[in-house]
């Protein structure tokens, strides 16, 4: 038992907490399987790995400040037939986001524009990446601040962190100039080294889009 012990002290040592915390039922079931000694190390490797890919989704997650919980398989596309499926389906699979490209999500309100953003943060996250979530007036007016304060480059390279950024309600508030150069401006930045998600209820068609950033 004393190796047992020293083992565990070990593995917490190194940094292994999961895996010295189930050493004991894992030594077990191993014992009763005769698992060969790789066997035995694979699955406490294993273990730990699972552990700390829990944990890492669980601090992404909350980082994104997401607003709620809604996945791309829970969208009702027969309720919204306009929206298109296969489109959808290809921008789960992320390559938006590997390429640095930017991902527009235009319609009227009750569509599920939102819905589909968040899936898509949730599809990311799970896949290992960083993510942000801000409606667009929270994120103008902390722009705003920003530039008041003399401290709008600082605060830019903070956006520039996650690998997705989403900006849902783009228009729904008018924008004063300065605001909305900061946001271009964040958005020239992002070019190739993030994608950002945009939700608008405004379309180009409606010719009032230059009119909703000042």
């Amino acid at each position: 038992m004393m190796a047992v012990e020293r083992c565990r002290g070990d593995l917490e040592r190194l940094g292994l907490p999961h895996a010295a915390s189930l050493l004991d039922s894992r030594l077990d079931a191993a014992a009763k399987k005769e698992l060969p000694y790789a066997d035995f190390l694979a699955d406490l490797l294993r273990i730990e790995v699972h552990a700390r890919d829990e944990q890492g989704r669980a601090r992404r997650r909350k980082l994104a400040k997401l607003p709620f919980d809604r996945r791309l398989e829970s969208f009702d596309f027969a309720f919204q037939p306009s929206v298109n499926k296969r489109l959808i389906k290809e921008l789960g699979t992320l390559s938006f986001a590997a390429d640095g490209q930017n991902v527009i999500l235009l319609g009227p309100p009750g569509v599920g524009k939102t819905h589909l953003a968040v899936g898509l943060c949730i599809t990311a996250i799970e896949q290992g990446e960083s993510v942000l979530f801000l409606r667009a007036g929270q994120l103008m007016e902390d722009l705003r601040k920003a530039q008041a304060l003399n401290r709008l480059e600082q605060r830019l390279r903070f956006y520039l962190k996650p690998k997705v950024l989403v900006i849902d309600e783009f228009g729904v508030w008018p924008y004063d100039r300065l605001a909305a150069n900061a946001l271009f401006g964040l958005i020239a930045a992002r070019y190739e080294r993030g994608s950002v998600i945009l939700t608008s209820n405004v379309t180009a068609q409606q010719g009032d889009f230059p009119e909703s950033i000042g």
